[in-house]
């Protein structure tokens, strides 16, 4: 039977994933609410047509969850539950499912004790995908996300970038291709139950991670902005509600991977080669904060 992979939400991780597969002979297929067009990427309109698991042997589910639960087990939980064919199933969740720990660090052994509504969510998501019996399935929570489109280079072009400071902060994050790669190297050795952290080795502060990259466009150093005075959204607030330093050994230790990009110097050198803008003049004045 030919490999296929079934990404249920073909977004930002699953279009760095599928090339990958593809140039192994790989058969994928992707759901999306608008029209995607992705090389070599069998398309569904989802919600509205159809999802066929007939001859799908792994599917990965990047679908967020919401107050009412997870939307695609929703539709499609039975369906899972009967597939017999599969022989991986992934679920992106999030480091969120771990809280606040003031700075310490954690790992896939830590309680899970989420503080926020968002982190609360995925703690219930991740139950209820283990819950299907059966299903081959592999979790794994990802720090903040990054990659060519979603870097801080945009924002300090335009002169909307703020460092906003809140003393002892820190965010892990990683780079949307060394996910792609921990996802191919879990698919090519399962390990059906297994959870995996998926994030850089250097939790750092977020002012340091846009300072670097300000200096990368050889632009002025944005102004530091006090937390309690950043006046920023409830959503964006939350994300500072929790600190701590996560661990990535498992990936490495279980799955042998070596992280293209082990900390965001290396990451914001290849988005910004990606985003070819190394040829960027800085303005003439400095821009607003």
């Amino acid at each position: 039977m030919k490999k296929t992979l079934l990404c249920l939400g073909f977004g930002y991780t699953a279009r760095a994933l599928a090339p990958r597969l593809l140039a192994q002979g790989w058969r994928v297929i992707g759901t999306s609410r608008e029209v995607v067009e992705a090389e070599g990427v069998e398309m569904i309109a989802w919600p509205g047509q159809s999802v066929p698991l007939d001859g799908v042997t792994h599917v990965l589910s990047s679908i967020g969850p919401n107050a009412d639960g997870d939307p695609l087990l929703a539709a499609m939980g039975d369906q899972l539950a009967a597939a017999r064919e599969l022989e991986w199933a992934g679920y992106l969740s999030t480091t969120a499912v771990y809280g606040h720990h003031g700075g310490a660090w954690v790992d896939e052994a830590t309680p899970v004790r989420p503080s926020s509504e968002r982190g609360d969510w995925r703690v219930k998501a991740e139950a209820h995908w283990q819950a299907i019996p059966g299903l081959p399935l592999h979790i794994f929570r990802l720090a903040g996300i990054y990659g060519p489109g979603r870097g801080p280079f945009a924002k300090l072009m335009a002169g909307k970038a703020r460092r906003i400071v809140k003393p002892g902060q820190v965010f892990s994050r990683i780079h949307v291709e060394d996910i792609a790669q921990v996802l191919a190297a879990s698919i090519a050795q399962p390990s059906p139950g297994a959870i995996y952290n998926v994030c850089d080795d250097d939790p750092a502060p977020p002012q340091d991670v846009l300072g670097h990259a300000a200096e990368l466009l050889g632009l002025p150093m944005p102004a530091e902005v006090p937390f309690d005075e950043a006046g920023m959204t409830p959503m964006a607030r939350s994300f500072y509600g929790e600190n701590k330093r996560v661990r990535n050994r498992r990936i490495k230790d279980e799955l042998g991977v070596e992280l293209l990009y082990p900390t965001y110097r290396e990451g914001l050198c290849a988005v910004l080669e990606a985003e070819d803008m190394e040829s960027f003049v800085p303005p003439a004045e400095p821009p607003g904060v």
